[in-house]
């Protein structure tokens, strides 16, 4: 009984002792011309949406569903219009994390962005079809 004890008490300050580590996620940097973005997997997306610090937006036309917790569904051929722009973060820092259906329209958006001198764009990499591929919902 005495060993039960003692390793519930092990375990319960070694889960108590993880639960305050903060993981970074680091996001693998593409360079394009003015700058760089970031590329994040579904599980490293997945890990930033449980203390989500950053706009989060679908780029994707037409509408085919979104990632719960998204902020805006803004067309990624039109985020740099005056209409669009004005919905975007005025800090140029602000972190933005862009997504598609595929990856291929928010990487088209995220290279937009940098080319307005916004220097803190997250890209979900393969888009909502990896999302789906590593087990995550899709909202309709």
């Amino acid at each position: 009984m005495k060993q039960v004890v003692l390793l519930a008490l092990f375990l319960l300050l070694t889960l108590t002792a993880c639960k305050g580590k903060a993981v970074e996620i680091t996001g693998r940097q593409v360079s394009v011309a003015g700058g760089s973005y970031k590329n994040i997997t579904p599980a490293e997306l997945d890990v930033m949406l449980v203390n989500k610090d950053f706009v989060f937006i679908n780029v994707h036309i037409p509408f085919a569903g979104s990632i719960q917790d998204t902020d805006q569904s803004i067309p990624y051929d039109q985020i740099s219009t005056t209409e669009y722009m004005n919905q975007l973060p005025t800090d140029r820092n602000a972190r933005i994390v862009l997504y598609c259906r595929s990856g291929r329209m928010s990487e088209i958006a995220a290279t937009e962005l940098v080319s307005l001198g916004y220097i803190n764009i997250w890209n979900l990499e393969g888009g909502m079809v990896a999302w789906e591929q590593a087990g995550y919902e899709i909202g309709k």
